[in-house]
């Protein structure tokens, strides 16, 4: 799979996490069925393997599903064995490079220039830009784009519909949209409203691939 490829051209990465396992399920089912199509489940959600892998059996394969906050070795194992497609991680640690080991495309975090340098030397097809809005949020993407300007970064971290247009101006490869997308949906929420923020969220990837 290239998952450059796909980041670039869906634009749009959904980070689910919640407390509810059920919930983390149909949160990742409703989000495909309203046409996200590269998801990310966090390990640090409920049974988030078994979501995983209940995900790939169910989903075609249009939707491509990860694993994220992947840090150590047998986190990155865990994950392939589940099904995951690509592995995100927080940092440069032992699950980026045993997801490198068993050849899954990854996305490793990173937040400055020297982290950036050292995520990309271990073979990362992207950059997670992480947390994001701690640096200043957009503005700082266009800072490290003047050093790093064929860098594939996703910014993470506080993406809402505003940030996000903003950094796929910037020349984002994608962005990573967690809790300003998710909301409450992952522990129980309402799905209704989550089919209405992924269509706006869907529709701002669109106008950024224009």
């Amino acid at each position: 799979m290239d998952l450059l490829s796909l980041l670039r051209e869906r634009r749009l990465l959904a980070i689910v996490r919640g407390g509810h396992a059920e919930s983390v399920l149909e949160t990742v089912l409703t989000l495909a069925d309203a046409g996200v199509s590269l998801i990310e489940v966090s390990l640090t959600s409920e049974r988030a393997l078994d979501a995983i892998s209940r995900a790939r059996t169910t989903l075609g394969p249009e939707t491509v599903i990860g694993a994220g906050t992947v840090v150590t070795a047998q986190d990155a194992r865990d994950a392939r064995a589940a099904g995951a497609e690509f592995i995100v991680t927080p940092g440069l640690g032992a699950g980026a490079l045993e997801a490198q080991h068993v050849s899954l495309p990854t996305v490793v975090g990173a937040l400055t220039p020297s982290e950036v340098i050292a995520a990309q030397a271990v073979g990362a097809e992207a950059v997670k830009l992480f947390p994001a809005s701690a640096m200043g949020g957009p503005a700082y993407l266009r800072d490290l784009r003047a050093p790093f300007p064929t860098t594939p970064f996703v910014p993470v971290g506080g993406v809402d519909v505003e940030s996000g247009r903003r950094y796929l101006e910037l020349g984002a490869a994608a962005i990573g949209v967690g809790s300003p997308l998710i909301k409450d949906a992952a522990d129980g929420g309402d799905l209704t409203a989550l089919r209405e923020r992924a269509r706006t969220f869907l529709q701002i990837a669109a106008e950024a691939g224009r």
